[in-house]
């Protein structure tokens, strides 16, 4: 489970514990930071033991921290419990995806454990997968610029497209036609005429997942880099010159 908030209310929302037998086998600690949802979630192998979604697309250096500090709380376990890092690794804006990787770096070398990266857009299809769709699917998320970032899925652990981002009137139809899960697919009705509303948001819990997943079957993570797929928004600009020396 997990809560939301919306920007400026000023209470952090409240996290909700899951049962746990958690025995010192697998402890991970998952977050995002690529959408509008700063989300942190801690798994233990078998389910998620705590989640907390903060959803505000301006303040996610400020949020994630004090998600990972509730969910911590929340299941009962201190950091030096973790034996792994799970991070969100885009596609997304270059200013909120840099909040959790480098984040994730400073937990990995903090804590001597590894690290790993997860396809944000693979994290929304296995919740969309948990919430009952089968495949194939569409998973497209808000690329600004009237553009999104997406991908296809035949199953909620199958994705069959790199990662891409485009105008939605330019992808092929077959894909824009498909069932389609994810803030962009919401903001263009028009173009993803199946949208489905679960999941609305990122969510930790399922990027951790789908790491336990490919852990427990051998499957393979992506490097730990942003996953950009353009150019930053914000460039130096043109014509300018350093003013200390190289």
């Amino acid at each position: 489970m997990h809560s939301s908030d919306r920007p400026g209310d000023p209470l952090p929302p409240p996290v909700r514990p899951h049962p746990a037998p958690y025995p010192g086998g697998v402890l991970l600690l998952a977050f995002d930071t690529a959408t509008p949802a700063v989300t942190a979630a801690l798994h233990d192998g078998e389910r998620v033991l705590a989640e907390s979604t903060v959803i505000d697309a301006r303040r996610h250096g400020e949020l994630l921290v004090p998600a990972v500090d509730r969910v911590m709380a929340a299941a009962g376990h201190a950091l030096a419990d973790i034996t792994g890092v799970v991070v969100g690794v885009g596609p997304g804006p270059y200013t909120g995806l840099r909040v959790g990787l480098v984040t994730a770096a400073s937990f990995g070398d903090a804590l001597d454990v590894p690290v790993h990266g997860v396809c944000t857009l693979d994290g929304l299809a296995w919740a969309a997968g948990e919430a009952g769709l089968e495949g194939p699917f569409t998973v497209a998320t808000d690329a600004r610029r009237k553009e999104v970032y997406w991908a296809r899925y035949d199953g909620p652990a199958r994705r069959v497209t790199e990662p891409a981002v485009d105008r939605p009137g330019d992808l092929p139809a077959e894909v824009a036609t498909l069932p389609s899960v994810g803030a962009g697919a919401a903001l263009y009705p028009a173009v993803f005429t199946d949208h489905r509303s679960d999941p609305a948001h990122q969510s930790a819990g399922a990027l951790a997942a789908v790491a336990v997943h490919r852990l427990a079957t051998g499957g393979t993570f992506p490097p730990v880099l942003p996953m950009y797929l353009r150019r930053p928004d914000a460039q130096v600009p043109a014509g300018y010159k350093a003013v200390l020396p190289t």
